[in-house]
């Protein structure tokens, strides 16, 4: 295994690790924020709020971590060694 895999395989784990620890939060503050709300407050659902606010975050960070990270520095090197490949043929 090469030192540049090795790099590329620990950057993906160590972002996969921050969307994880993300998630533990936002699940931990919002079921605070309901039990708080559902104490304290008689009809007014204001938790749905930062839930929904903060649930964006968490899908814009999903995306960034699971989808759009395919399309980063790796799959541009092998595109381009495609490239370079089908020119020399």
């Amino acid at each position: 295994m090469s030192q540049n895999s090795y790099e590329n395989a620990r950057k993906r784990v160590r972002e996969l690790k921050l969307l994880y620890v993300h998630l533990v939060w936002y699940i931990s503050v919002n079921v605070m924020l309901i039990f708080i709300n559902m104490m304290t407050s008689s009809g007014s659902w204001w938790f749905i709020y930062p839930l929904m606010g903060w649930g964006m975050g968490i899908v814009a960070h999903s995306l960034f971590t699971l989808v759009l990270s395919r399309w980063g520095k790796e799959w541009e090197e092998k595109k381009i060694k495609e490239y370079l490949t089908k020119d020399n043929e």
